[in-house]
């Protein structure tokens, strides 16, 4: 076996992490089991996360989620009020791993993910800065505690 047959691969889906070196085919077939293994436990998550608290986000950050954004904007009232789904869809992103949070970036996501567009995503920053749940830094933003906690989610 030559040195291009091998190779290395690491990936973490949550708490689940995987690493190894071994021959292309071999790695194959353990990463296809691992991401058999993610999906498995993360329906079983979803499953057992269907309590008031679904997918909370954890004391250590943000947890990734599985929920797709139509779903987590109607568990979270955003399908009906545009401020709250500008404040459902950033933290949304954020608990998928954003960190430069911005109002075209919550914008973006809308429009990917085939859903209602708002009619002004800075109003909507703005007025979600009034109510206190989200600060401005800069050019970027980040949701506050107060702002988790009117979308239900634990800080």
């Amino acid at each position: 076996m030559t040195d291009k047959d091998q190779g290395k691969v690491e990936i973490k889906i949550g708490n689940l992490s995987f690493s190894a070196e071994g021959s292309q085919t071999w790695l194959a077939e353990q990463l296809e089991k691992i991401i058999g293994a993610a999906a498995n436990i993360s329906s079983v998550s979803a499953g057992a996360g269907q309590s008031s608290e679904p997918n909370a986000v954890s004391a250590s950050g943000p947890t990734p989620t599985a929920d797709s954004l139509s779903s987590y904007l109607k568990a979270k009232g955003g399908d009906s009020k545009q401020v709250i789904r500008f404040l459902a869809t950033a933290n949304w992103l954020r608990r998928r791993g954003t960190k430069e949070l911005s109002a075209s970036t919550v914008a973006k996501a809308l429009t990917e993910h085939h859903q209602k567009k708002l009619a002004n995503p800075a109003d909507c920053l703005n007025k979600n800065v009034a109510k206190g749940y989200c600060e401005k830094t800069g050019s970027t933003f980040f949701i506050t505690s107060e702002g988790l906690s009117s979308l239900g989610e634990a800080q």
